[in-house]
């Protein structure tokens, strides 16, 4: 075969998922940057606190963007142990895309944050359409995904579109096409690495890496056994690094992890129906915020039990997984976000929708969530 006509058969897989991807990728900008320019209209023209003012102003680098473009451009020892909660993945990477000339580490997050989003959107196509053989399916799925109200910090400078990057890289290699066809445990364990580096939750790409590696055991040799025990490794590595970094620097290897349990991030471990009934109630001392939080984790309850139903164990459990840690702190901040990067309940949901008029009710207040919780976001209101 030669290189023109490999490269035709390469670009003829790759353009389906690509174009699928377009719209939804370009729908959703232009929610959440219409929601900014709205933000923007009110702000300039009302009396509005100087914590709003500022937060509208910071844009797309608002809120834990502003940190990742602040460690990009200066590093964690100047900033001390609050920038340890953020992983160097994203920093490292906007810090060297910042040497181009005319891209600073601000435009460089929001660029990496942005182009990792667009080919999370066509990984996802590839494996929703690999695992169910429904085209039909994996366009939901990227719709739904994209339009998720908490789906605008994949516009800003945040972390979670390189997160769906890592964690579907290593769903499609560790579930390739074919019953027979054996998991690439060593590009796995190359997508955990880097998945733990990016987030604390990558960590838990180890779940579905030991899942298949125990499903594939007594069918494979020594070298396969050890490239699955690598893959399961892998992520529990790029912890393991970053908090030795930790250790060299502050002299506390748990300096990232005690820095986010503070009360003022996601909170030590509580009891998830406390601070359900405490969120709740939030709405009657005006704490809309908190509020807001509840509904969301029932429908993530009730699509989780759904993608157990249907889909393969990895998925449940990775999801699973995510959503423990979500609820697992004495507050409900930024549960949405933590639910974005669990894909699998974006797959369940769509299996909901399979009538063109659910879809499209749906899609449309999905949208109408997007904008709102943007606006919200950009307005100080709402914690990503």
């Amino acid at each position: 075969m030669t290189e023109a006509s490999a490269g035709t058969r390469l670009w003829g897989r790759a353009r389906q998922p690509l174009m699928e991807a377009v719209l939804p990728f370009a729908v959703a900008r232009i929610i959440v940057l219409g929601a900014l320019g709205l933000s923007h209209f009110v702000v300039d023209r009302t009396h509005s606190t100087v914590a709003v003012a500022q937060r509208v102003h910071e844009g797309l680098l608002g809120w834990d963007a502003g940190w990742y473009e602040t460690i990009a451009r200066v590093g964690y020892r100047p900033l001390g142990t609050q920038s340890l909660r953020f992983f160097p993945a994203l920093p490292a990477l906007a810090h060297a895309l910042a040497w181009l000339p005319g891209v600073d580490d601000g435009a460089a997050v929001v660029i990496i944050a942005n182009v990792a989003a667009f080919i999370a959107t066509a990984m996802f196509f590839v494996l929703v359409r690999r695992e169910s053989g429904d085209a039909e399916l994996a366009r939901r799925s990227l719709w739904i995904l994209s339009l998720s109200p908490a789906a605008f910090v994949l516009v800003m400078g945040y972390a979670e579109s390189l997160l769906l990057v890592c964690a579907l890289g290593a769903f499609l290699v560790l579930r390739p096409a074919g019953s027979s066809t054996r998991p690439a445990f060593a590009a796995a364990a190359v997508f955990g690495l880097l998945a733990a580096l990016t987030r604390p939750v990558g960590v838990l790409v180890a779940i579905p890496a030991l899942v298949e590696l125990v499903r594939w055991w007594p069918r494979t040799g020594r070298p396969t056994r050890l490239a699955g025990l690598a893959a399961v490794v892998a992520p529990l590595v790029g912890v393991a690094g970053f908090l030795g970094w930790a250790q060299h620097v502050t002299h506390d290897l748990f300096a990232p992890l005690h820095v986010q349990l503070e009360s003022t991030h996601h909170g030590g471990l509580s009891d998830p129906v406390v601070t359900l009934f405490h969120d709740a109630t939030g709405i009657l001392h005006r704490h809309v915020g908190t509020a807001l939080h509840v509904p969301w984790v029932l429908l993530a309850l009730v699509l989780l039990i759904v993608c157990w139903r249907k889909f393969p164990a990895p998925y449940t459990l990775f999801a699973a997984g995510i959503l423990a840690v979500a609820v697992a702190g004495s507050n409900l901040d930024s549960f949405e976000r933590y639910a974005l990067s669990a894909f699998p309940l974006s797959m369940a949901g769509a299996l909901l929708c399979r009538s063109a008029q659910v879809e499209r009710v749906v899609l449309i207040l999905l949208a109408a969530g997007l904008a709102g919780y943007s606006v919200l976001a950009f307005m100080n209101l709402y914690v990503p």
